[in-house]
């Protein structure tokens, strides 16, 4: 029932009685129908212009002439342009809510959806698309666990629109074949860095973390021109993680002959690693001034990765006004307090032998830089490595 619509017809007819004007307010009467165009149906529009037209032609019935016919004639233009329209209109929701539903099962399958709780850890994500409506942008993620532990992806497609989640779908789909064929995370990358050769533009390249988890205890790092992600624990709080050598975008490696290194970040029970993209840290409120991730992370952090996010994800909106000018993700991950460790999968088992890589010619003791602290790598007599350091491209630094 188009309530509005007849109110507003019925006040002026009411404002005719009242004032006794003649024909003076009846060709407002056409704002009825005018108005029900836009929130009914073409039967609500064609209810009220016939209400409409029978006052019209009730309180005008002093007014013998032209006058009065060329006010019902209106009446009758208006409401039947605003019947049309109305139809128009249905018509196209109809078509948008088909494509609608089709957009959100491709946003779906680009994105999945990643559970609370994935192995040892408690994840939570945020994403907010710049685009008006959508749901995807040029940022990505993902998480999977695999045969050689639980590996996970955030990255930025420079650009946005259709052509960004054109390679943000690519850059998935590689990732999520090669984390599961791959042994190594740094043959991950290599896949992904393949791919994107073939097919990307000139101008185009992609920022990315690749993180994995092998075994209990620690993470494995590898940030191709990314945003530093921050490493949340309770003895330092919050503190960004610095590649020791960084390494270019995905999709430039041909300008540079340096591959990317693995870095070994310790991760214990309790710890946190926030991973983001750039449209978290550039966004900016009416001074201009950007978003103080780390400050807000460090007030807003919890035992709940649900929360924690929630809580920064609310401010960043509140920061900018409402509407983001750029997309951003950001993916929480927490190791669970108790957590089983998680044993590397054997030979045996999984048809593969865990990647290590031991530096040749030295002695059982040497320190080397670890994001940008000093760790010590052990190892056994027999050559077995108790910890790891910063390696690259199968070569020990």
């Amino acid at each position: 029932m188009p309530v509005v619509p007849v109110l507003i017809v019925l006040g002026i007819a009411l404002a005719d009685v009242l004032g006794g004007s003649g024909m003076f307010w009846l060709p407002l009467l056409a704002a009825g129908p005018a108005l029900a165009a836009s929130t009914n149906g073409h039967r609500g529009v064609l209810c009220v212009g016939f209400l409409a037209t029978v006052l019209g032609a009730t309180l005008g019935a002093r007014e013998a002439g032209r006058e009065l016919a060329a006010v019902l004639s209106a009446l009758v233009a208006v409401t039947l342009a605003s019947a049309l329209a109305s139809a128009l209109r249905g018509r196209r929701e109809r078509v948008l809510a088909a494509v609608r539903s089709v957009a959100e099962a491709a946003q779906h399958a680009v994105l999945k959806p990643i559970p609370e709780t994935v192995g040892p850890f408690r994840v939570a994500v945020r994403y907010s698309a710049a685009a008006a409506e959508a749901r995807i942008g040029g940022d990505l993620y993902a998480l999977v666990p695999t045969p050689h532990g639980i590996r996970l992806i955030v990255g930025d497609v420079r650009g946005k629109g259709l052509p960004a989640v054109e390679i943000a779908s690519l850059v998935l789909g590689v990732f999520r074949e090669a984390a599961y064929d791959e042994p190594d995370l740094l043959a991950v990358v290599a896949r992904i860095e393949r791919s994107l050769a073939r097919n990307l533009g000139p101008d185009d390249f992609v920022t990315a973390i690749v993180v994995g988890h092998p075994r209990a205890g620690q993470l494995e790092v590898v940030n191709c021109g990314h945003a530093s992600p921050l490493l949340i624990t309770a003895s330092e709080g919050v503190t960004a993680v610095e590649a020791t050598r960084p390494a270019p975008p995905l999709g430039l490696r041909v300008l540079v002959d340096e591959p990317p290194c693995l870095e070994i970040l310790p991760f214990a029970e309790g710890d946190q690693l926030l991973l983001y993209t750039d449209g978290v840290i550039e966004a900016r409120d009416r001074a201009r001034e950007f978003y103080p991730l780390a400050e807000r992370v460090a007030r807003h952090v919890s035992g709940d990765p649900e929360h924690t996010l929630s809580a920064v994800h609310d401010e960043l909106l509140a920061h900018v006004g409402g509407r983001l000018h750029d997309d951003a993700a950001l993916l929480l991950l927490r190791m669970q307090d108790g957590a089983e460790p998680v044993p590397p999968a054997s030979e045996e088992e999984e048809g593969w032998t865990a990647p290590v890589r031991e530096p040749e010619g030295r002695g059982d003791h040497e320190s080397v830089p670890v994001m940008s602290r000093t760790r010590s790598v052990a190892f056994d007599a027999d050559g077995g490595r108790r910890f790891a350091g910063v390696f690259s491209s199968g070569a020990g630094r």
